[in-house]
């Protein structure tokens, strides 16, 4: 019969879970010692390197150093001293495998997931050894527990252990509201309703047909402008007509009087000049 039934390795300061062994317990027991597990992995900061949280069938078990904590499910009957033998053991290969720098710049859940094959391999190492095959480290194990025992938690009081994460202060208490029943709309308020609607409807009426005139308003003033721009340019027209024509007429006046003075001219001098001339004998 297995006596480690689940076993992970999770970062101290945040609780973030770096690897985890694979899980194929799905009672009830079991599913709620993994919630309140998740729970006391939040707030390992705040308590020794060592600890064990007793439940009636279940067990939790947990051993941090440095930045990380290793924590394991265990039976209730199992022994204490073979459960943090197999931490130390855990522990021991982590840090073996990564260094503290992969470890805190960790950003996502299971960020070791090839990890899992060695904690389901020493997992299943420890339910198969006796405890009399690791004689040597059972040793060395109780020495250290004797020495420094881990704190006594009790597994039914994990409930409130996120609430003592700011500075050891209890959680605060949240008690649910009262449950308020909607009652049916009064005929009061039905009538209040579509006079609502009714006066909605209406400024949007009015706001229609202030748009509207607006609009016309402005298409008036645009063409009275385009008209009178048109008049003016009409009259710029006529006038620059006018002056063309004018100095057509001027022109051909003062010609005309020209031709005639040099034909007058003419004539005059021809007169003299015959006048001048002998009489031809025949």
């Amino acid at each position: 019969m297995s006596m480690i039934f689940f076993a992970c390795v999770v970062r101290v300061r945040d609780g973030l879970p770096l690897s985890a062994s694979t899980d194929f317990h799905f009672n009830q027991d079991f599913l709620e010692c993994r919630r309140k597990l998740k729970a006391l992995s939040s707030i390992l900061a705040h308590y020794p390197s060592r600890g064990t949280a007793k439940g009636r069938d279940l067990s939790i078990h947990f051993l941090s150093s440095g930045d990380i904590a290793c924590m394991a499910i265990c039976s209730s009957s199992y022994s204490t001293i073979m459960a943090f033998c197999f931490l130390e053991e855990l522990q021991w290969e982590f840090a073996a495998s990564y260094d503290t720098t992969s470890i805190g710049l960790a950003s996502r859940p299971y960020a070791f997931l090839e990890f899992d094959n060695v904690i389901q391999k020493v997992k299943c190492h420890f339910n198969r050894v006796p405890a009399s095959q690791i004689k040597a480290n059972w040793e060395k194990v109780e020495e250290e527990l004797k020495f420094q025992p881990p704190v006594q938690l009790q597994l039914e009081d994990t409930e409130l252990m996120n609430g003592m994460a700011n500075g050891g202060h209890p959680g605060v208490h949240v008690e649910v509201g009262p449950t308020y029943r909607m009652q049916p709309v009064t005929p009061l308020g039905i009538l209040s309703l579509v006079l609502n609607i009714m006066c909605g409807a209406l400024n949007l009426i009015r706001g229609v047909h202030l748009a509207e005139y607006s609009f016309q308003c402005y298409l008036y003033l645009f063409y009275s402008s385009a008209r009178k721009v048109k008049t003016v340019v009409l009259f710029l027209s006529i006038c620059s007509c006018n002056v063309y024509l004018h100095g057509l007429r001027n022109l051909w006046q003062i010609a005309f009087h020209i031709g005639v003075a040099s034909l007058s001219s003419y004539q005059i001098l021809t007169r003299q000049l015959m006048e001048k001339q002998p009489d031809c004998e025949v």
